[in-house]
């Protein structure tokens, strides 16, 4: 399935932004998806982000969220995760969407740039390639 994705990106931590934006593009690129890509301010706006592009009159076949929380002096940090997460889950769920979690959460800006390096773990390309399966599978069920 070929299909064409959002991806959202926040650009709290920008050059960590970059290189996870770097990973799901080339994994977007490598299976012949099209993509548009947007930029939000920090983790709670990607799903809001996402749910305003479902409700447009574009069509996506699936969203890829890309964003980072690094762990800081104050309980900020346990809602951002939480609440991002949550807010993407219940996107998928309620309408249907093929969304690829690619927000990091992490202690320390070492483990937030081994997860964001292509030549490491690449979470940008897992999040792209999550998504993609996801579309395949909606595709499937003909959703």
């Amino acid at each position: 399935m070929i299909g064409h994705f959002l991806i959202v990106e926040a650009r709290f931590y920008a050059d960590i932004a970059e290189a996870q934006l770097a990973g799901a593009k080339a994994a977007l690129s490598a299976s012949g998806a099209s993509f548009e890509h947007v930029s939000v301010p920090g983790a709670l706006e990607i799903p809001v982000a996402i749910a305003m592009a479902a409700a447009s009159q574009q069509q996506f076949d699936g969203y890829v969220a890309l964003g980072c929380v690094i762990r800081g002096e104050t309980s900020h940090y346990e809602t951002v995760c939480a609440e991002s997460a949550r807010g993407l889950m219940d996107l998928a769920l309620a309408e249907n969407l093929a969304i690829g979690n690619g927000i990091l959460t992490v202690e320390n800006e070492a483990q937030a740039w081994e997860r964001a390096d292509a030549a490491q773990k690449d979470k940008g390309g897992d999040a792209a390639r999550a998504a993609l399966a996801l579309a395949t599978l909606r595709q499937r069920f003909g959703i």
